[in-house]
């Protein structure tokens, strides 16, 4: 095998990626090798790559990309759940001065990573981890999401919010998704109802679907105003609102006169700290579980970049223009 690798590398803040030739990892003690297939883009990437997203703690120059689909080719020492030749999808890379997915082999911890779904592709499997690590830390280990709970996620159409609905769904729980005019049509798909959050303000869809009553679980996605209006949303007393913007600066009070609580998801942590990898593990076990039931599927954007279009693909994500998640091809399926 060869010792070096193509790679794409923010050099700077602002400045267009560049395609370069580096050395190829080595797996460490705990780690595996993996020949990256796919990679998808998240809005963090970008952030990123124009200088911000500080809380990921990302110098340039850097090989940016957090979540990726490949095929395992070497182990460290002292893994034993894998196997080289396995196909396995992540959060692995790309924040606290790791290396990212956006190059042809990855070093990653072995507790990040879970075996792919044999019924998504590799474009598909690169899209999910770190949208549904999101929703389902929010959602399950937070809220423990039930049957027969009222749940309201804002920004339904969008990676985690999609994420969140199936979820939800899957779990039983009667589901509600805020969106503009144009998304509604998919939320309806994913199998909640959908209400236009410019048409209805807050009362109106509490009262026209809890009886005023408020949703037992509310999901923020969208962050800043959105999560002042979710603590008015919420069920009084035994109510739960999360967020995973929860980063401005907000008035607990409405929160607070209904004795509810508040949850904050900050699925970066791991990552960045090295504390419950092994849970992003068994998460991503979940979600696989998921799409063999045929309970949870992703929207991926049809268009179809490679390496060499890294600067197209980033400008489709941070200008809002996919029809679905954004994904870089590594290698040909």
């Amino acid at each position: 095998m060869n010792n070096t690798m193509f790679a794409a590398i923010a050099q700077t803040a602002q400045a267009p990626l560049v395609i370069r030739h580096i050395p190829r990892p080595v797996p460490d003690k705990g780690q595996v090798l993996i020949r990256v297939h796919a990679a998808g883009i998240n809005p963090l990437d970008t952030k990123i790559a124009a200088g911000g997203g500080a809380h990921a703690r990302q110098p340039l120059p850097a090989v940016l990309g957090i979540d990726l689909a490949g095929t395992v080719v070497e182990l460290g020492e002292d893994v034993h759940d894998f196997t080289p030749g396995d196909e396995v999808f992540g959060m692995a890379g790309g924040i606290g001065g790791a290396q990212g997915a956006l190059a042809e082999y990855i070093a990653v911890d072995a507790r990040l990573i879970a075996l792919k779904p044999g019924s998504l592709s590799m474009r598909e499997a690169a899209a999910l981890p770190l949208v549904f690590i999101t929703a389902w830390e929010g959602l399950v280990d937070r809220a423990n999401v039930r049957a027969g709970q009222h749940v309201l996620i804002h920004g339904g159409a969008g990676g985690v919010g999609q994420m969140a609905v199936q979820i939800a769904k899957a779990r039983g729980a009667e589901v509600y998704a805020t969106g503009s005019a144009t998304s509604l049509d998919f939320i309806r798909e994913l199998g909640a109802t959908p209400i236009d959050y410019r048409a209805q303000d807050t009362d109106s869809y509490v009262g026209l679907h809890t009886d005023g009553e408020g949703f037992d679980i509310v999901y923020d996605t969208v962050g800043g105003s959105t999560l002042d209006a979710s603590f008015n949303a919420v069920k009084t007393y035994t109510g739960h609102v999360l967020s995973c913007l929860g980063w401005g600066q907000h008035s607990l009070a409405p929160l607070s006169f209904k004795g509810a609580s508040y949850s904050g998801v900050f699925t970066l942590m791991p990552l960045l700290t090295g504390k419950g990898r092994e849970h992003h593990g068994q998460i991503l076990r979940e979600a696989a579980a998921l799409v063999e039931a045929g309970v949870l599927r992703i929207k991926v954007d049809p268009r179809r970049f490679g390496l060499g279009d890294v600067n197209e693909a980033f400008a489709q994500v941070a200008q809002v223009r996919g029809q679905g998640k954004t994904v870089l091809e590594m290698a040909g399926e």
